[in-house]
């Protein structure tokens, strides 16, 4: 058997950077050592690439406090990594790369700017492209592709920095007069619940929108719903299937960073308590939803089914969803018959057919 060499990328410039080392290692666990060789890539919080040949040895975080230097040249003729000596200068071709597996969420990784290098690059990689990579990254993008492809989503209204610095009171008259109390303010193109608020009274809108424009520059206000939250795991690239769903019991108030990640008392039901018809209404939308923001490779699609109409909202698109030992993709394909290895080796094939047809495409005219 050939083995191929993974680079295993995690860390980043975000919010998510902590839950991405947690992914991240996850995934090492389950890449088979005699299919892949792995190289993992740490990229610190302020962007830099770091890797260790000794990796087996050191933890994610010491790799990117220790670890040396290397680069991707953005050279479709090279497509190896390159290691960087003190002062700048390389020693030449450190490893060949066969395929990338992103691990990176938030910004920086999963809104298009690394899927842009490594297109740059012409290295197969794990996930969506550019374009849907960004599309599922801004929540206001996503909303409105998905109400022009006819798929229910809550009422929002997007507010900008500079517009909230500049217009505060005719801001505050246009969240409470469309939406009303209680309403979610969240940054626009952040994931893992970071910068959330739920808003229950005019006295804490401002707060709220302050702490979200500390990641952003665009917000995004929702109208709250009394909902159950239902997730669904979507695989593939041009014929994508969807997961059982499962539902979310938050230990919080709303499945926010501590719930998500630090409080265990949150709850999975996998797969959801919900009848057949919900089921397929899920998936088909989980599906609809993959398809209209241009995604490839896998996403996590949730949705809000509201408790006295039972109307099921579609929420977010997480392409890059988290692979954690608690997360919901990997656990919902679980449950659905597909193991975490075997899901593994599906997300690199479907990486190595998504760029094999493009290399059938002409460049020139």
């Amino acid at each position: 058997m050939t083995q191929l060499t993974v680079a295993l990328l995690f860390g980043g410039k975000s919010g998510e950077h902590e839950v991405s080392l947690r992914s991240a290692a996850s995934v090492l666990k389950a890449l088979d050592p005699e299919k892949y060789r792995v190289i993992p890539i740490g990229i610190t919080k302020e962007g830099q690439w770091r890797s260790d040949p000794q990796f087996l040895e050191a933890s994610f975080a010491e790799i990117l406090s220790g670890g040396s230097a290397v680069l991707l040249p953005a050279d479709p003729l090279d497509q190896s990594l390159m290691q960087i000596l003190d002062g700048g200068k390389t020693i030449g071709k450190q490893v060949r790369v066969d395929v990338v597996f992103p691990v990176l969420h938030g910004t920086y990784g999963e809104d298009g700017t690394i899927q842009g290098l490594l297109e740059m690059a012409n290295l197969p990689y794990v996930g969506a492209g550019v374009l849907g990579s960004s599309v599922g990254m801004d929540k206001d993008v996503t909303k409105r592709l998905l109400q022009h492809a006819g798929l229910p989503v809550v009422d929002f209204v997007a507010v900008l920095d500079s517009q909230w610095q500049t217009q505060r009171q005719e801001t505050r008259n246009a969240i409470e007069s469309r939406l009303g109390y209680p309403c979610f303010v969240k940054p626009a193109n952040l994931g893992s619940s970071v910068g959330i608020s739920k808003v229950k009274s005019p006295e804490t809108l401002d707060s709220a929108i302050n702490l979200a424009t500390k990641y952003d520059r665009k917000i995004v206000v929702e109208k709250g719903v009394d909902a159950r939250e239902i997730e669904c795991s979507v695989l593939g690239n041009d014929q994508p299937v969807a997961s059982l769903p499962g539902e979310i019991v938050p230990s919080n108030e709303f499945y926010d960073y501590e719930a998500k990640y630090l409080d265990e008392s949150s709850r999975l039901l996998i797969p959801a308590p919900l009848d057949a018809a919900q089921t397929r209404s899920v998936q088909e939308l989980a599906i609809k939803t993959f398809q209209a923001t241009e995604c490839s490779g896998l996403a996590r699609v949730d949705f809000f089914l509201e408790r006295e109409t039972g109307v099921i909202f579609v929420n977010e698109i997480n392409t890059i969803p988290g692979f954690t030992s608690i997360s919901m993709y990997p656990k919902l394909w679980q449950a659905s018959g597909l193991g975490y290895g075997e899901l593994i080796d599906k997300l690199i094939q479907l990486a190595l057919e998504r760029h094999q047809a493009r290399q059938t495409k002409k460049t020139s005219c």
